[in-house]
């Protein structure tokens, strides 16, 4: 029985204009403020929606009434933004 011929496969490389450029590679990694400010905001905003609740809706300012809702949370979505941008 005759035996069957083994065919070398060529390794693929892709053409040199459609390769992605290598900026990954060359980013920077994040500045040490960046995860220190987020863990702040995370911890202020936090602060801030627990002192509503436990003071009734008279503190950190009573005047602002549910504003102070969207003050602690946008302090938090705030954090996510910037956790956003760690490398």
């Amino acid at each position: 029985m005759p035996k069957s011929q083994v065919r070398k496969k060529k390794v693929y490389t892709p053409p040199t204009d459609v390769r992605p450029t290598s900026t990954a590679a060359t980013r920077k990694p994040s500045p040490i403020w960046l995860p220190a400010t987020a863990v702040g905001l995370i911890v202020f905003g936090i602060g801030w929606l627990v002192v509503f609740y436990l003071s009734d809706m008279e503190y950190p300012v009573a005047s602002w009434r549910y504003w102070n809702l969207a003050i602690g949370f946008g302090a938090m979505v705030g954090s996510l933004g910037l956790l956003s941008r760690w490398r």
